[in-house]
């Protein structure tokens, strides 16, 4: 989900690689879980959130829709984002003691955050949102251990490739190129990347990639 504002509003100034030290490090949300509430539909899921998710409890796509997750237009292109649920609008993971259910899978926003991500040239860097977390006398971590995730290379690399893919195909919406509508188009993305299952037991990147090179061969036709 993209953001029309500003990096001097929103940000130390900074931006950062993935071995930069970074003031992200909230001595793990210890009595706080404010950003796991009222996030409406702004956590949005990438093929690999599913795959974790899915995988690590032996469920479908099908079966997250029903109460964890549900589907919304995102710049243009429907995709999944974390259902929020109450008076209080709570992530569906949240338990009662204000804690992740989900944390060792859970999706790489949530990951990053009080990080964001800054898209240039086909490339990305991490940014420091300063009005974002609550928790004050944050202490500085290196961004690849505050992201938690193996293979960060592979990781960024597959985060990149998904933006500019989602990016790609946002334009030719706007364009009006024949067979790009924004419904053919969405079908298309959450058949192939979300609703196809994934072999849990194969490298999910190995997986991804050929899914994306199949779908920029179709889509270029």
């Amino acid at each position: 989900m993209e953001r029309q504002v500003s990096l001097d509003e929103i940000s130390d100034g900074k931006l950062y690689g993935s071995n930069d030290m970074v003031k992200a490090d909230c001595n793990d949300c210890k009595g706080c879980f404010a950003c796991c509430k009222g996030m409406g539909k702004s956590i949005v899921l990438d093929p690999l959130d599913l795959f974790r998710m899915t995988s690590y409890r032996d469920i479908t796509f099908e079966q997250m829709l029903v109460d964890e997750i549900e589907l919304n237009v995102v710049d243009g292109i429907i995709l999944p984002n974390l259902k929020m649920s109450g008076s209080e609008e709570r992530c569906t993971f949240l338990n009662e003691n204000g804690r992740c259910s989900i944390h060792p899978f859970r999706p790489g926003i949530c990951r990053l955050f009080p990080l964001g991500r800054y898209y240039e040239d086909h490339t990305f860097y991490y940014f420091l949102q300063i009005h974002e977390c609550k928790k004050e006398n944050r202490t500085k971590v290196k961004v690849k251990k505050w992201i938690d995730t193996p293979d960060i290379k592979k990781y960024e690399t597959f985060v990149n490739d998904w933006h500019y893919f989602l990016k790609e195909l946002q334009n030719k919406i706007k364009q009006q190129k024949e067979g790009f509508t924004a419904k053919t188009i969405s079908m298309y993305v959450l058949q192939q990347f979300y609703m196809l299952p994934y072999d849990k037991n194969d490298d999910f990147y190995t997986q991804f990639n050929q899914r994306l090179e199949k779908a920029n061969m179709q889509l270029n036709r």
